[in-house]
């Protein structure tokens, strides 16, 4: 527990000094929720009857809790063993546990931030969002969603070996994902072979499950199937860093 005390605090005094970091990971994904909020205002999906802004929001959310929880760990776990820090670590007593548990608690209070800035700015007028009445769901599936990137992350994180090698690795997966699980643009408008694409993807049951408790689209079983999708991603996820986890350059 001391060991994991230590990591989370040394974690979080080096996400608050990172400014630079600190300011994109929230103003990202408000950027596109303006842009797209300003460009289709007024405008609703039509096989859905709700406006695009309902209907994107939580896609860009989703896409934005996602981003931050592989960018965050991926790139701590590539310094860390750049500097040699896991290497120190792996000679103390703290386990493997502390480490991922000490940025999974810095991932989840990171989402927790993103999502309420992010649905406060939606509901402003200009942008008019109304949150559907199922919204406290957004609390068990965000968090679940955090873990499931969290541990894509920790795989990133362990074969990535340079910053530019975990941003093309991660951007490789993240960026595609998120036109291809309907994160920018609604599923229902793109070709049947898509969206049989899309069920492959973990983003898209974020996005389905995210999409009803916001947004209200569908069914409440749309939650219970994203929150199973995404927990059977993050088993394999889990079990992929598992195997896969680097303390050092070699082993």
């Amino acid at each position: 527990m001391s060991a994991y005390t230590a990591l989370t605090g040394a974690g979080y005094r080096a996400q608050v000094r990172d400014r630079t970091t600190l300011f994109f990971t929230f103003a990202f994904p408000l950027l596109f929720l303006v842009v797209f909020g300003l460009i289709f205002k007024g405008q609703a999906v039509e096989e859905s009857g709700l406006s695009y802004l309902s209907y994107t929001a939580a896609g860009v959310l989703s896409w934005g809790v996602a981003n931050a929880a592989v960018f965050g760990i991926a790139f701590t776990l590539m310094q860390w063993r750049s500097d040699d820090i896991l290497r120190l670590i792996r000679m103390s007593p703290a386990p493997l546990t502390a480490v991922i548990g000490s940025r999974y608690a810095i991932a989840l209070v990171v989402g927790a931030v993103q999502s309420l800035l992010f649905v406060g700015v939606a509901m402003l007028p200009v942008f008019g969002l109304e949150p559907a009445s199922g919204w406290p769901l957004l609390v068990p599936v965000l968090a679940l969603g955090v873990t499931t990137f969290l541990l894509l992350g920790v795989i990133i994180g362990s074969f990535a070996d340079t910053p530019e090698s975990v941003a093309a690795v991660a951007n490789f997966l993240m960026l595609p994902m998120a036109f291809l699980s309907g994160s920018f643009f609604p599923l229902d408008s793109m070709p049947e072979w898509l969206r049989t694409v899309s069920l492959v993807m973990p983003l898209r049951y974020l996005n389905d499950a995210v999409s009803h408790a916001l947004a209200g689209r569908g069914d409440s079983s749309d939650v219970l199937v994203g929150c199973a999708g995404l927990l059977a991603f993050a088993i394999v996820f889990g079990a992929v860093a598992m195997k896969t986890f680097r303390w050092t350059r070699s082993s």
